[in-house]
């Protein structure tokens, strides 16, 4: 079950499931707190897993302001502080890796590990269709008219399996395209983060300027048939952040937290066990069916 909380005036929806080390869990641009339904069954028997809706997203309410990338992270924050989280392992997805890494730069006391999944914020280039969204009369006609096709064909576009394109999905999808904000708030959000060409390159490097001068364990990974932030965005995170890992799923699309659930879990987990620090303590054992030939190494 979800609950809700005031955040900075704003209305969030969270999820929180399990105990023990926190997780904090980041969606999408336009997407919602549902993309780690599987990452909480798969996770909270070993974690506390919060996942939150961003402001205008999903079913949280509409922010008094266009979204910024550290009003976005000052409203995790909130969101941990109100649910006693001092120190969590921050994953996103697309934009919400982003929002993580603003959250590590806004509070690097407060973030144990990064897992940004197809993380924004590493390249220029991004799905057409969202570039088209750039174009303001134009993204506004095509937002205020949602249709069955358009909705499948975003839906479609997010996975290499047919099969998750589910009616459950797209009947999720059409709601939140339907709601009043909900195109108000997609092209703000956009428009400070992109134009046309792409991704805009100022927040871009200012972000993973300041992430380099961070000591947090981060580990990348990308789906390599990924359509909406290409998986050749992960050359710029070896430039970028050189003690990063890194992990491609194969024949995988732009979420590889729903798509490749289980090995998602399992690698993520790995990861955790073997960055562990002072201040944080010891994480719980790796299930003991993990061979010792698939633990992590560094890239």
């Amino acid at each position: 079950m979800t609950a809700r909380m005031t955040v900075d005036g704003i209305d969030l929806r969270y999820r929180t499931t399990g105990e023990g080390p926190d997780v904090v869990l980041l969606h999408g641009i336009a997407r919602s707190l549902e993309d780690w339904d599987e990452q909480h069954a798969l996770l909270s028997a070993r974690f506390r897993v919060t996942s939150v809706d961003l402001p205008g997203f999903g079913e949280s309410g509409p922010p008094a302001a266009p979204n910024t990338m550290e009003s976005m992270a000052r409203a995790v924050l909130g969101v941990m502080t109100a649910l006693g989280v001092e120190r969590a392992h921050v994953v996103g997805n697309s934009l919400g890796g982003a929002v993580a890494m603003q959250v590590a730069t806004l509070a690097p006391e407060r973030v144990r590990s990064l897992v940004l999944a197809a993380s924004a914020g590493f390249g220029r280039t991004v799905a057409p269709a969202i570039r088209l969204l750039a174009i303001r009369p134009l993204g506004r006609w095509l937002l205020s008219r949602p249709t069955t096709k358009a909705i499948y064909n975003a839906e479609r576009g997010l996975y290499v399996s047919r099969e998750l394109v589910t009616p459950e999905r797209l009947d999720r999808g059409m709601r939140f395209a339907r709601r009043a904000h909900g195109g108000d708030v997609m092209l703000t959000t956009l428009g400070g983060l992109g134009n046309l060409w792409g991704v805009r390159a100022r927040w871009r490097r200012d972000l993973l300027a300041r992430m380099v001068e961070l000591d947090i364990p981060t580990f990348v990974l990308w789906g390599q048939k990924d359509l909406i932030l290409p998986v050749a965005h992960v050359e710029a995170v070896a430039t970028a952040l050189p003690n990063a890992r890194l992990h491609v799923f194969p024949d995988t699309g732009h979420l590889p937290q729903v798509e490749r659930a289980e090995e998602f879990a399992r690698l993520v987990q790995q990861f955790w066990a073997e960055t562990t620090d002072d201040a944080g303590g010891e994480h719980p054992a790796l299930p003991a069916d993990v061979p010792d030939e698939e633990r992590m190494t560094d890239r």
